[in-house]
């Protein structure tokens, strides 16, 4: 697995555990709002309320950033079998054939 996809399968992870305590909570508000303990209105509210402070949870604790560190790429390279430089010239060719097709669209533009 390459770091990218592991730190996309990271970041979708804590994505999907917000999602189910989020999920949790608004079944445990409909409940209460069910039994008379609260209002309908007060369930809606409190609903906005947990969302809002997720989302700041989120906002304070999660950062992701990207860097552009070719050194421990060209350290694999250096390891890497005829057969994988081979794969690894091939995916090159792919991606400089899709910048250019970009760039040529975005000159036709």
């Amino acid at each position: 697995m390459e770091f990218g996809e592991g730190v996309r399968n990271i970041f979708l992870a804590g994505v999907g555990a917000a999602a189910t305590t989020a999920e949790t909570a608004k079944d445990i508000i409909d409940k209460l709002v069910e039994k008379g303990e609260l209002t309908v209105e007060q369930g809606k509210v409190f609903n906005e309320e947990l969302k809002h402070k997720a989302k700041e949870k989120v906002k304070d604790h999660v950062s992701v950033s990207v860097t552009k560190n070719f050194d421990d790429a060209f350290a694999s390279v250096d390891k890497m079998s005829l057969e994988e430089l081979k794969k690894l010239k091939e995916r090159i060719a792919e991606a400089e054939a899709a910048k250019e097709e970009d760039s040529t669209d975005a000159e036709e533009a």
